[in-house]
């Protein structure tokens, strides 16, 4: 029998490499017959750009970056809860979750097999420009990266006192029926290296300004997010300098905040994952979840009103439907694109790393650069705008201006894990009974027991039993 994860790698592909057409959601599913062939189907350059495009499209389906794995997170913390209303989410907002749950192992991984096609191929065989190649296969590197990293953060051991990681898996048709669990160490340098290879293939030549497909600097944005994760300060200096430097990306104003989750491809968007309105996942988007009476499941909790200061344009984003306190214009719409990391998080970045290396001075700069940019003007010219800065760069106002800034994208709940911070009970609409302190096996997911039934050699995590 053929093992779980390598079942993924054959099946979970992309069906488009039969006959090259672009790959859409519905269409990431191919027969055994079509995936056996897909290494030997890659010919071109071109080639090489349709499994990039399956790479993405996984990216977006509602397992994954479309909704869940937004959602999980967001629901885990004192930013929202589920209301039940189509009984999505409560599982996961209250920790209950079990073997049985997939969640996004499959999608994860089904990502990670087309970014080993592509970074496999031999380039300089193949039809077309070579140097476009070795630029779509600097993409799979930071893709695969980014992938391995989410799982390793959801099923990781870092925050229940164990050593294991996920496996890293290199290979699209590896020797190795039955891959067993790495350490977290080895999962975190194979992370780095990997997005160190994603920098030096890509080329300044292919920068995408609409954001959709990973330009050269990507990488060093992930690394920095990967680094701040870690605590490897130096690392995430280094990796948002370079990002800064590169002069491609802005804040955005406070005047066009709000209408930025609206819009694609802004100044401050550095990657992106695409919808539209013929292509979208329509009542499974994010949008659905956090408002409107079809779903709606995911309500916002009383205390973050609080969190903004009277002139600080992120309330906007709130707003009520009838009497519930809803997300009301992140992911706006269905076809409202996904922003997977965005300059303000390379900011503070940069400036926490800044902070853990003595610099607190300079790191207070930084810091202050995001709300220096969030004071709406008032409507009174004799009134000056709010002042949101801080007077002091601490680890504690890092993390609330964190909060501020990317409430309701998934980013929260790890920033209290990486700070070894409980999970909060503040409020009862929480789908939790109590606090879950910091250490609590449910802080990482069980391993699927599908994947377990399948392979032998794959170790649960603790709690979860077998």
């Amino acid at each position: 029998m053929k093992k779980k994860i390598r079942n993924i790698f054959y099946i979970g592909t992309v069906a488009c490499l039969g006959l090259f057409n672009a790959c859409n959601t519905s269409d990431l599913n191919p027969s055994l017959e079509q995936s056996n062939r897909e290494e030997d189907a890659v010919m071109s350059v071109s080639d090489m750009q349709v499994l990039l495009n399956g790479a993405l499209n996984r990216m977006t389906s509602s397992g994954y970056y479309g909704r869940d794995y937004i959602i999980t997170n967001e629901v885990r913390t004192t930013n929202t809860f589920s209301n039940g209303n189509s009984g999505r989410f409560l599982t996961e907002a209250g920790f209950l979750y079990l073997p049985s749950s997939v969640y996004m192992w499959d999608n994860a991984y089904a990502v990670i097999a087309n970014a080993n096609i592509l970074i496999n191929t031999d380039v300089e065989s193949l039809e077309g420009n070579a140097d476009l190649g070795l630029h779509i296969q600097g993409e799979a590197y930071a893709i695969r990266a980014l992938a391995h990293f989410d799982l390793l953060k959801t099923y990781g051991q870092q925050h229940v006192g164990g050593s294991l990681g996920v496996p890293y898996i290199k290979e699209f048709k590896g020797d190795n029926d039955a891959p067993t669990r790495e350490t977290i160490d080895s999962n975190i340098e194979d992370i780095m290296n990997d997005l160190e290879m994603a920098y030096n293939l890509m080329s300044e030549d292919y920068y995408d300004s609409s954001k959709e497909f990973l330009s050269k600097y990507v990488a060093k944005a992930f690394e920095s997010r990967v680094a701040v994760y870690f605590g490897m300060w130096e690392e995430a200096r280094d990796a948002a300098k370079l990002v800064i430097d590169s002069g491609n990306y802005t804040i955005i104003s406070e005047g066009e905040y709000v209408d930025s989750f609206d819009q694609d491809g802004t100044g401050n968007s550095i990657f992106e994952l695409a919808f539209s309105e013929t292509d979208n996942l329509s009542s499974n988007s994010l949008s659905f979840i956090y408002r409107g009476g079809t779903y709606g499941d995911v309500q916002v909790l009383p205390n973050v009103e609080n969190l903004y200061a009277e002139g600080d344009v992120r309330k906007d984003i709130l707003g009520y439907e009838g009497e519930l306190l809803r997300n009301m214009y992140k992911y706006p719409e269905q076809f409202s694109n996904v922003p997977i990391i965005r300059y303000e998080e390379v900011i503070l970045n940069y400036g926490e790393a800044l902070l853990n290396l003595g610099q607190a001075g300079e790191a207070l700069t930084w810091l202050n650069m995001i709300p220096m940019n969030r004071a709406k003007t008032p409507d009174d010219p004799n009134e000056d705008p709010a002042d949101l800065t801080y007077s002091e760069a601490t680890t504690e106002n890092f993390l609330m201006e964190r909060r501020k800034e990317f409430i309701f994208e998934g980013l929260y709940y790890w920033d209290l894990l990486r700070n070894e911070m409980s999970i909060e009970k503040v409020d009862a609409l929480q789908n939790i009974d109590k606090t879950i302190p910091y250490g609590d096996f449910r802080l990482a997911y069980p391993i699927p027991l599908s994947e377990l039934d399948a392979n032998s050699s794959m170790e649960q995590n603790p709690g979860y039993g077998i």
